[in-house]
């Protein structure tokens, strides 16, 4: 009989894949650094993420990577590092959804944790932008904002987009020439001085 060896790493010894955390230490820190994190992490994630239905599951996910991540290292502080990886995982759930919502986030500054962001003054001049991107589109004809949306948003092709519409390629590049050419008559008439007339 052949004996096999117990691979399986026993309290307070290394995982062989990690950078030498234990999964005793490894449990102590998620447990007392971690976790007491819960109520703001729920809270950061209701105000970030929209379907309410899904907080559980993010939370779980979050505490999943968070986890993966720390066997490997221990990070100095576990608020922004939790708070980070809960923004990239739901910034990789937007992506993966193919969807980009301009009302998104109802608060832009829910998801920004890092240090590194641009500064106050790039993000209010960035929303402001936004909005008034969001109010034009909500001023073009149906067809061109749909015609609009599906190729900028969506990345969809003109044959793509004349299929999901029902109508022509030649139409759809009416649509979008047409909502081009009220979105810059709408953004340059609002500029102070430029004198237009809508």
């Amino acid at each position: 009989m052949v004996e096999t060896p117990d691979t399986k790493p026993k309290l307070g010894e290394p995982h062989p894949e990690d950078a030498g955390v234990s999964t005793h230490d490894l449990k102590a820190w998620f447990v007392r650094e971690v976790l007491p994190l819960e109520a703001s992490l729920v809270q950061y994630l209701r105000t970030a993420w929209r379907a309410g239905d899904d907080i559980a599951d993010l939370r779980q996910d979050v505490y999943v990577r968070v986890f993966e991540s720390a066997s490997k290292r221990l990070p100095q502080s576990a608020r922004p590092f939790v708070f980070a990886i809960a923004r990239n995982l739901i910034i990789d759930r937007l992506r993966r959804n193919r969807i980009v919502p301009i009302e998104g986030v109802p608060d832009l500054d829910a998801i920004e944790v890092a240090s590194d962001e641009p500064g106050p003054d790039r993000k209010t001049i960035a929303r402001d932008e936004l909005r008034r991107l969001r109010l034009a589109l909500d001023r073009l004809p149906p067809r061109c904002r749909e015609a609009v949306i599906l190729k900028r948003v969506e990345k969809l092709s003109r044959p793509e987009i004349a299929l999901r519409m029902g109508i022509s390629e030649n139409t759809v590049k009416r649509h979008l020439a047409d909502a081009a050419h009220l979105l810059a008559n709408m953004f340059y008439a609002e500029q102070p001085g430029a004198g237009g007339e809508e």
